[in-house]
């Protein structure tokens, strides 16, 4: 049953997410071509997705090419410890989007339900900065499409599971380290 509903799910989001997974690879290959970085965050598996991406980026994905600008904001326990003890667990990704963030560089906000409030707050301070965002969300975004700009893309999968979320966030996340690779280097080498 998982096997199938995993699959029909991948097959029916296919036309409702293709657009904003371009939209999301225009805006990493552009800020990567530039000379950014892409700054990524979630919690518990979204967190595990989060340091995923930036490993393909900042090894490599399916070509040899140079490393990729990437940091994943969930892998330095004790700045994430420090700022919860001290602030609040909200303010873990928005504290290093503020210190690490700059006009250019895109943030890679993952929370299946749209409605974490670290990751939130971090949309925010990206915002601030006038960074892009590209939010992988399910559950029909919860708050994030309302801190969204236009020029920002939104992959929402269109489910309520937790766990079918997660994998098609997967299958987006190594479509956009594909498309990112194609963008800059021209696809396989």
């Amino acid at each position: 049953m998982h096997f199938r509903d995993s699959a029909n799910l991948k097959l029916a989001a296919l036309g409702a997410l293709q657009g904003p997974i371009a939209q999301a690879v225009e805006l990493m290959a552009g800020a990567l071509r530039a000379g950014g970085k892409i700054l990524s965050c979630g919690n518990g598996g979204s967190a595990g997705d989060a340091q995923h991406f930036s490993a393909e980026l900042l090894n490599r994905f399916e070509i040899e090419r140079p490393p990729l600008a990437a940091v994943a904001l969930s892998t330095d326990t004790s700045a994430l410890t420090s700022i919860a003890n001290d602030y609040s667990y909200q303010q873990v990704f928005e504290k290093q989007v503020r210190a690490l963030g700059r006009r250019g560089d895109v943030l890679l906000a993952i929370s299946t339900s749209g409605n974490s409030a670290n990751v939130l707050a971090a949309v925010k301070a990206a915002r601030e900065l006038g960074m892009a965002i590209v939010a992988l969300t399910g559950r029909k975004g919860g708050g994030t499409p309302s801190l969204l700009g236009t020029g920002d893309a939104h992959v929402c999968v269109p489910h309520d599971r937790t766990a079918r979320i997660q994998e098609v966030h997967l299958l987006v996340l190594h479509c956009l380290c594909d498309g990112i690779d194609y963008r800059l280097y021209g696809g396989k080498q």
